[in-house]
């Protein structure tokens, strides 16, 4: 899950690397569920095998397509906070990234919907000095410690480490 350590520059480390929650798999597995039961009834209901063997091809195709590409797409996603980055990386045959630096986010927020908060999970909302003004990133694991850590970070960048030592 964790981000290569070549695709980070000198002196950067990892603060936080995450994907989405598993709640994410709850379709697929459902999806999978379906078209398991659905062979195995076409199976006990009708005699010809040439059917079945049929009906059997079109459940794995629906099996591929509804269940296992989900869950794949879901395995080679992540997110990783760095000390200067968002990096965000996702996508099966073609892998598309996004990088934000820390400099450039401007507010860091949280969304918790009910399902979300019985999950433990939730959609961390960063807005950036872009022309895309808002990065999504649903389902996050634990979402608040990670928007509290990311706002650590960004006080950090802009001086809150200064700050400290002079209060002290």
């Amino acid at each position: 899950m964790a981000l290569s350590q070549k695709l980070l520059n000198a002196g950067e480390h990892i603060v936080v690397s995450t994907r989405t929650h598993p709640k994410a798999l709850l379709v697929p597995l459902l999806a999978l569920i379906v078209f398991l039961a659905g062979g195995v009834a076409f199976q006990v209901y009708v005699d010809s095998s040439t059917a079945q063997l049929v009906v059997w091809g079109l459940m794995l195709v629906g099996i591929l397509w509804f269940a296992v590409w989900p869950t794949l797409d879901w395995y080679f996603a992540s997110y990783t906070f760095t000390n200067r980055r968002l990096i965000t990386r996702h996508g099966i045959l073609t892998r598309r990234g996004h990088d934000i630096p820390l400099s450039r986010i401007s507010d860091v927020a949280y969304e918790l919907g009910i399902i979300d908060r019985m999950l433990g999970c939730g959609t961390l909302v960063i807005s950036d000095a872009s022309t895309h003004g808002q990065v999504l990133l649903p389902d996050i694991p634990r979402v608040e410690e990670s928007q509290r850590r990311l706002n650590e970070l960004l006080h950090e960048l802009h001086g809150g480490a200064a700050d400290r030592e002079e209060g002290d």
